[in-house]
């Protein structure tokens, strides 16, 4: 194979501020750039959802040690907000966030399947 995913790139306002919401978030570390943010060295690796009918955005799986209204708490305390217009099937097991600069992103329940680390 001669490709892998190398980075996702969100668009956001101001980097400054969105590097140190989401280093806080991810528990990542700057790279050599204070805006490069790598991931712990024991992270699981990415995947990629194509989806034809949702809008550009993050999913970031709860880890099983925590619950999903822990992190939801936490990351409000960091600034993020809830999506209050989102629409949620019967069964959801994900919450819709904002950064504190707009940038939406799902918390998902630490049942769904997730790849082997």
């Amino acid at each position: 194979m001669a490709l892998t995913l190398g980075a996702i790139i969100l668009n956001v306002p101001k980097t400054g501020p969105a590097a140190e919401f989401w280093a806080q978030a991810l528990n990542f570390t700057p790279a050599g750039n204070p805006d490069f943010l790598v991931p712990p060295p024991a992270a699981r690796p990415t995947r990629l959802h194509l989806d034809d009918t949702d809008r550009t955005h993050l999913d970031l799986w709860v880890d099983p040690s925590s619950t999903i209204q822990a992190e939801v708490d936490r990351l409000l305390a960091l600034g993020a907000t809830r999506v209050e217009d989102w629409t949620y099937p019967p069964d959801a097991d994900f919450v819709v966030l904002q950064s504190p600069d707009g940038t939406v992103f799902c918390l998902i329940e630490p049942a769904t399947p997730q790849p082997p680390a």
